[in-house]
């Protein structure tokens, strides 16, 4: 058996065209369009032992996804077995693994291999990739890591001291009986929404903290059986027109998130629909957020509010500030005692986690350049000083939409780049500092119209400087149309010399 210098060795004796880190969504559809047009000098790791991402991680009960099924697919690999409108976890991951099968990716990914250094080489004008496994070069590299990687747990004082179990919907401990306990979920955002109805029946105390009221809408959910399957599977023209309907409301709604103006007869709507929702005034009056609809991701749910009326539940309206033993204490005085704490409070997403691995051509960590504020690129693709390197689902490329169709419209860009990098002899690319500034000048000036910016929430599209480096301020299909075609003007282009031996 080698030993690790021995692997570091050899894989440096090889020089790739391209290196993809992360095997989820965006990392799948990368090598799969790369392997389409003929381009084939790639390498994929994957720190896991199984492709997936957030769909491979998150397997909390109730998990799954909040835009239609229909679109919660690749354009180039259409599904017709979801059982649900609304597809759920598991037949997503199921989904994720057959396609990298059927498309032959599977081989190409080292799996169990976890990128821990990527650092810009002036000299040699190629990226260092230090990984579990040795250490690679490439020309290229793409970061399909994703924005929704690494779990959140607030610095809560006294948490030292609790005794119970305790754990992140994203790392849901399956061992663990819920029945008869008594449970505190922190936090009401999109993961607590599904599984607080899930574990509702089997606690025995179920204390949901609410820092701040988030604006639940029915799901239009409905069972598809089999028999709907089958049809959907023998006239293909019925998934691609459901495609395009829902693909048409999800412009409806962006359309709206826009123009807040638009969404003043939802917001009314949605506050009559509570009353019917919740009997109790005193309840109701605290999950009715006091802000524009759309000013935070907007949740879906048919039995979040159910749960919350149950017997053994207590909503309490505010976020927890300490813990005393087996004591969780309220920001409001309350006080419970409970067996489990589960932490609903979602991803650190302004400031993704790759950016503590990645150095540029400065030397400098994109992790210590977001210290301060949050992460800036160009069409949410390419970073300063970064050359050669291309960010999947990076900052400001967020519209409300399907992940998948994001990633796909951001690799026709980048593979547009990566092959005239290839065929062009181009060996160092890096966006302009003037075109990168006056981007996202525009992109900041057009956010403050949307509900995003001027909705009176909180959110996590604003950092702590309350810019907002998540969200796109135009339609989806602008943004597919910035992205159609690689405009090698909007970069500093440096060319390989010649081999003249």
């Amino acid at each position: 058996m080698a030993t690790p210098n021995m692997n570091a060795a050899a894989n440096a004796e090889h020089i790739y065209d391209t290196f993809i880190v992360g095997a989820g969504i965006s990392g799948l559809a990368t090598a799969i369009k790369l392997k389409k047009t003929g381009y084939h000098n790639f390498k994929i790791i994957e720190k896991a032992s199984r492709v997936g991402g957030t769909w491979r991680e998150n397997t909390y009960p109730g998990c799954g996804c909040d835009v239609p099924s229909s679109l919660y697919s690749y354009s180039f690999a259409p599904s017709s077995r979801w059982s649900n409108l609304f597809a759920k976890q598991p037949e997503i991951l199921d989904y994720l693994e057959k396609v990298s099968d059927q498309f032959g990716i599977n081989p190409l990914i080292e799996f169990d291999n976890e990128l821990e250094r990527a650092a810009w080489d002036n000299e040699h004008q190629l990226w260092r990739l230090d990984t579990s496994s040795g250490q690679y070069l490439s020309r290229t590299v793409v970061f399909a890591t994703g924005p929704i990687t690494e779990s959140k747990i607030p610095p809560i004082p006294g948490l030292d001291s609790f005794t119970g179990e305790m754990f992140h919907s994203a790392r849901w401990n399956h061992d663990y009986d819920l029945t008869g306990k008594r449970v505190a979920v922190i936090g009401t955002g999109a993961s607590a929404i599904q599984f607080v109805p899930r574990i509702q029946p089997k606690a025995g105390e179920l204390h949901v903290f609410q820092r701040t009221a988030p604006w639940v809408l029915p799901k239009p959910d409905m069972v598809l059986g089999d028999n709907g399957k089958r049809v959907i599977d023998r006239f293909p023209v019925i998934q691609s027109t459901w495609r395009k309907a829902v693909a048409s409301s999800l412009n409806v709604i962006n359309f709206g998130l826009r123009n807040p103006a638009f969404l003043k007869p939802v917001n009314v709507a949605a506050r009559q629909l509570l009353k019917l929702q919740i009997r109790d005034p005193q309840l109701r009056k605290a999950v009715t957020p006091n802000y524009d609809i759309g000013c935070k991701r907007l949740l879906f749910a048919n039995d979040y509010y159910e749960a919350l009326q149950a017997a053994n539940t207590t909503l309490i309206p505010s976020g927890l500030v300490k813990v005393e033993g087996n004591t969780v204490i309220a920001a409001n005085g309350e006080r419970r005692e409970v067996d489990v704490i589960i932490w609903g409070t979602g991803f650190d997403v302004s400031h993704p986690p790759i950016g503590n691995k990645v150095f540029n051509a400065n030397g400098e960590r994109w992790a210590d350049l977001w210290k301060d504020s949050s992460p800036e690129a160009y069409l949410g693709t390419t970073l300063a000083n970064s050359p050669n390197a291309f960010l999947i689902l990076g900052p400001n490329v967020l519209v409300y939409d399907s992940f998948i169709r994001l990633a796909e419209a951001q690799l026709d860009y980048i593979i547009d780049g990566l092959w005239k990098i290839r065929e062009k002899g181009i060996s160092r690319l890096t966006v302009k500092p003037s075109v990168l500034k006056q981007h996202n000048e525009r992109v900041q000036k057009n956010l403050q119209t949307t509900v995003f910016n001027a909705g009176g929430c909180s959110s996590y599209y604003l950092d702590q400087n309350g810019r907002n480096f998540a969200a796109w301020p135009w339609s989806l299909g602008a943004l597919k149309r910035r992205l159609n075609a690689f405009r090698l003007k909007d970069y500093e282009v440096e060319f390989a010399a010649p081999n003249l031996s």
